[in-house]
């Protein structure tokens, strides 16, 4: 069990960095690829990519998708269209380092959605790091925080990020299944989806080598990405996986500065240090421990002899002793 959890972590790490790569990359490739054309490709590349490799491996894919699991599947599916066009347009109208950032929100919706939606708890610590997420959201959608003005590419970041946040939640309910059956699925149909709406759009087609190399992007940033994910959530859950996967917009920030020479401003380092604030309360609300004893207790009353076995649950923090319990007992009455 604890390899298995092991390998979640580094999975949603790995996930993570892959997306990184997608924010500076896109960047580039939308001076040239229109936007809705451009969430098209890299959903096909992703899918693409990933079904490549299931031809190499159908025997260690797992179980496959069923007809229970179809709602969930669609669901997953049509926000993964909706998803990326507000995304690649959010680009085109702000930094690649703002949006990483401020992609940092979809945490914050997913842990919402399981808390409302699927109703799953959340932590005093999560909650801590949610008001601390969206502060920081909030700072970096305005342009000018003296005159209010906001930022219309922002919007329709917060806008991607909120529909991966259900689209997590809806991909959790089946990550269980075949790993490489739901990415070629979400890769593949929702790259066809996007692909007709750029047809509506009447969005000119790209030069074969840079339509190349947005599937390329799109299978490492998008198809690597969402199969590491996948792989996590199906240990360690939809909230924490986001939890993990918050260093991706750190990562995408840092390779913006590097690669396109995007400057620093004031309201993005104080956005950052907030966010790397309730990011860091993320991942530390993961660290809580969690283990099983059995213990058995003879009672004696009168001439019976009871014996009560209670399985408790505890919940240890890596920084306090204080811990939590719960009791589940079997009683054996011996006369």
């Amino acid at each position: 069990m604890k390899k298995q959890k092991m390998f979640a972590i580094f999975s949603a790490i790995a996930a993570a960095v892959f997306y990184a790569i997608n924010m500076p990359a896109s960047k580039v490739l939308l001076q040239h690829i229109a936007p809705t054309t451009m969430a098209a490709l890299l959903y096909l590349g992703a899918g693409i990519g990933i079904g490549i490799l299931f031809l190499f491996n159908r025997k260690n894919g797992g179980e496959n998708l069923s007809r229970q699991d179809l709602p969930y599947t669609l669901g997953m599916i049509v926000l993964d269209i909706i998803a990326p066009i507000f995304l690649m347009c959010g680009l085109s109208f702000t930094t690649s380092a703002n949006a990483s950032l401020l992609n940092n929100f979809e945490i914050v919706a997913t842990s919402l959605i399981t808390l409302f939606i699927f109703k799953e708890m959340i932590s005093k610590r999560l909650w801590i790091a949610i008001v601390l997420v969206t502060l920081s959201s909030a700072i970096l959608s305005f342009e000018d925080l003296s005159s209010l003005s906001f930022s219309f590419g922002s919007l329709f970041v917060l806008l991607a990020a909120l529909c991966w946040g259900l689209e997590n939640n809806c991909t959790r309910k089946i990550s269980s299944k075949n790993t490489y059956q739901i990415v070629m699925l979400k890769g593949v149909f929702s790259g066809i989806g996007s692909f007709l709406v750029a047809r509506v759009l009447h969005e000119p087609l790209p030069a074969v080598s840079l339509g190349g190399c947005a599937l390329v992007l799109g299978f490492v940033a998008y198809g690597l990405s969402i199969f590491f994910y996948i792989k996590a959530q199906s240990v360690i859950g939809a909230a924490k996986t986001s939890a993990y996967y918050a260093i991706a917009p750190f990562v995408g920030a840092l390779l913006s500065f590097l690669f396109l020479k995007e400057p620093f401003t004031p309201n993005y380092l104080l956005a950052l240090v907030i966010m790397l604030a309730g990011s860091l309360i993320i991942v530390l609300d993961t660290l809580a421990v969690s283990h099983e004893h059995v213990h058995t207790h003879t009672i004696a009353c009168g001439n019976d002899v009871s014996t009560v076995t209670h399985e408790h649950l505890h919940t240890h923090l890596w920084h306090t002793n204080r811990h939590h319990h719960r009791h589940a007992s079997n009683q054996a009455l011996h006369g």
